[in-house]
């Protein structure tokens, strides 16, 4: 496979310059969390309209996520990611732009629909790098998606506080055209395709699943959870789901082919990557609050973003490092103990921090342990999956996992206000969170591993050589029809 230029591609720089496009990503999804307090006073707009600013991110990420995957089989990896990036970058001029709330709604919804990044480069990485060189980019790939999150805090709140708020959209922009120019410059289109007409009635009916699973899950507690509205989407989304599940099953070219994705290496890898998303997203909904509150609540260390920012960094350093050591133990032992091992750091790691959450060096500690545990973990997922689908089919199912692990950030976020609700102290006539609420949220995010690292237990071995050889010749034979036709 050869490099736009028409020389072969040199591994390490479409390595880099794939994981470059996931960290620009998941940055610009941390990136406004510093001003969410403040935006109904820069858009001039109610409480509860701002909050649809990181709703609508999460809503549209939902629904391009299997979509996009689903079009990379079918017309080019490469090419739906650089169509993700400019949508993203599109977003990003468009909130820059913005003083009201519509069309700041309108650019979050754009950057949103660039949440296909990640899956797609995973599948690039397949396709176009030696066998031999896979698992570390996968991982590396994979690590991308904490990497940008962890630095996304600390240089939206330098942003946040020395410059106006617009330039956090600018500076989004700015990565994106480089990403879009590094990734057209450097990385090649991969050969497979899965042919076959696009799941117009698949697409509609699991993006009305998923935008009614999320809006009721990321609205219950405002809305309240018994109350007719989120009981409405919960009841859309089950008979929505259905009906995609029925329909997926009879057409022939589905968006999620289910017969793939009902294989135990597959169902089993994406349950797990439910819990681990869950895991990955409750230090995001701790550490900020604990070092943010005020000393006087008992439980706070009364610091700044900035500070919340710079202890949450060692974590997404300890992505990056964790990577290689990923690929290692995937190289020797393989994907299923690689992910094990996670499963038991971040345990360890979040039943220990239950109990140490009293100063920042003790958050630094125990977000370096949840950091090596979730890297080791981030880059065996892939890796499991693409072991057991054929490469034409590789982003839909790469991209069908970065979903689940999606909703498990989704659900945590959930559980997080549920249980910072329910305990609470009272301060000078305010409510703050308790030290109570902390450990709670930590002891979930703890059992959520251990449940993570149980379904990785019963996962099927992968296939043996033949059988590997089996799925390449029919993959192969896919191409070559597509080709043909």
């Amino acid at each position: 496979m050869n490099s736009p230029s028409g020389a072969p591609p040199k591994t390490g720089a479409v390595v880099a310059v794939l994981a470059l496009a996931g960290i620009v990503v998941s940055l610009m999804q941390t990136l406004v969390i510093p001003i969410i307090p403040h935006l109904p006073e820069y858009l001039n707009a109610e409480a509860d309209d701002t909050a649809w600013v990181i709703t609508a991110t999460l809503l549209a990420a939902a629904v391009a996520t299997p979509t996009m995957g689903r079009l990379g089989d079918m017309f080019g990896k490469r090419r739906m990611l650089l169509v993700s990036i400019v949508l993203m970058t599109v977003g990003s001029v468009v909130g820059a732009l913005s003083d009201s709330v519509l069309p700041m709604i309108v650019g979050r919804t754009l950057q949103g629909l660039a949440a296909g990044v990640i899956p797609l480069g995973i599948s690039v990485m397949r396709d176009v790098l030696p066998k031999e060189k896979l698992a570390g980019a996968v991982a590396m790939m994979s690590a991308s998606l904490g990497v940008g999150g962890a630095f996304g805090l600390p240089i939206a709140a330098v942003i946040a506080e020395y410059a106006s708020w617009h330039w956090l959209f600018w500076v989004s922009a700015i990565l994106g055209v480089v990403s879009f120019v590094v990734v057209t410059l450097v990385v090649p289109e991969s050969p497979a395709r899965s042919g076959g007409g696009f799941d117009f009635a698949g697409a509609l009916t699991l993006s009305a699943a998923l935008v009614a699973l999320l809006l009721g899950v990321s609205k219950g507690a405002t809305w309240g959870w018994t109350s007719s509205t989120t009981l409405a989407c919960f009841l859309v989304a089950v008979i929505a789901f259905g009906v995609w599940g029925a329909w997926e099953l009879r057409t022939k070219a589905p968006i999620v082919d289910l017969r793939v994705s009902a294989r135990p290496q597959v169902l089993l890898t994406n349950i797990a990557s439910v819990a681990f998303g869950f895991a990955m997203f409750a230090t995001s909904m701790v550490f900020p609050q604990v070092v943010q509150l005020p000393e006087q609540t008992g439980s706070g260390l009364g610091g700044s973003m900035l500070m919340a920012g710079l202890v949450m960094a060692p974590m997404g350093i300890m992505l990056l490092v964790a990577a290689p050591v990923s690929s290692y133990i995937t190289n020797t032992f393989g994907p299923k103990i690689t992910l094990m091992c996670g499963a038991v750091v971040v345990a360890v790691g979040y039943f220990v921090g239950a109990f140490a959450l009293h100063s920042e060096w003790q958050l630094v500690l125990i977000g370096i342990i949840i950091g090596i545990g979730t890297g080791l973990a981030y880059g065996a997922m892939p890796a499991l999956i693409m072991g057991a689908v054929p490469a034409s089919q590789t982003g839909a199912a790469n991209s069908f996992n970065t979903l689940m692990r999606s909703l498990g950030t989704s659900f945590a976020s959930a559980i997080s206000g549920v249980v910072v609700a329910q305990m609470t102290v009272d301060l000078m006539g305010r409510e703050f969170a308790s030290g109570s609420a902390f450990t709670t949220i930590m002891l979930i995010a703890g059992g959520a591993a251990v449940l993570a690292f149980a379904v990785t237990a019963v996962i099927p071995r992968q296939p043996d050589h033949g059988e590997v050889l089996d799925v390449a010749s029919e993959t192969a034979a896919e191409v070559e029809t597509v080709k043909v036709g």
